[in-house]
């Protein structure tokens, strides 16, 4: 296929194209609509979807009502977190400062802080084939938490997206 009467300096109102007669005004169009689509292809390939994130692989239970460990890190809204923390195979890790713990957190959890320099020395001693549920305040911290825990090898994690804030706010109960 020849495209003709293609100028670089002439401004033509129609193309010649495998024989066919194509107007400037539809080529223009076409053009229009490839760049758009091209744009908002790019545009969504670059962009995090931590709705994904947070719901890429659901909580399991296995026939005697244990949490199954995920095969990466997962984070979880408050139901599915509760539904995690209930289950018996599961330590659940506060990674919030022993001040702010001992303020409120959920019943049974171990206080491991992140912001300790000894944090990863303190978690390479759990089980790496484990299931964890880890939080913080309100998320952030524990991304980190769950960051160095996979550098150790630990990959059975349920991570609460919305820490302790968002497990208060769902009516859910802290102990001191």
């Amino acid at each position: 296929m020849q495209l003709s009467n293609v100028s670089l300096l002439s401004a033509p109102t129609s193309y010649t194209l495998g024989g066919m007669q194509i107007s400037r005004l539809r080529v223009s169009c076409a053009l229009a609509v490839a760049a758009a689509l091209a744009l908002t292809l790019a545009v969504s390939g670059c962009s995090s979807d931590s709705a994904s994130d947070s719901a890429s692989e659901p909580v399991v239970q296995t026939a005697n009502g244990s949490v199954a460990p995920p095969e990466a890190p997962v984070r979880v809204g408050v139901p599915d977190f509760a539904d995690v923390i209930a289950s018996p195979n599961v330590t659940i890790v506060d990674v919030r400062t022993p001040e702010e713990f001992a303020q409120g957190h959920i019943e049974g959890a171990l206080n491991i802080p992140v912001e300790y320099a000894d944090f990863t020395d303190q978690v390479s001693q759990l089980d790496a084939d484990g299931t964890y549920a880890v939080y913080c305040r309100s998320g952030n911290r524990s991304q980190t938490a769950v960051d160095q825990m996979s550098a150790v090898g630990i990959n059975g994690i349920y991570e609460l997206e919305s820490g302790t804030n968002g497990w208060a706010a769902a009516g859910q109960p802290l102990v001191q």
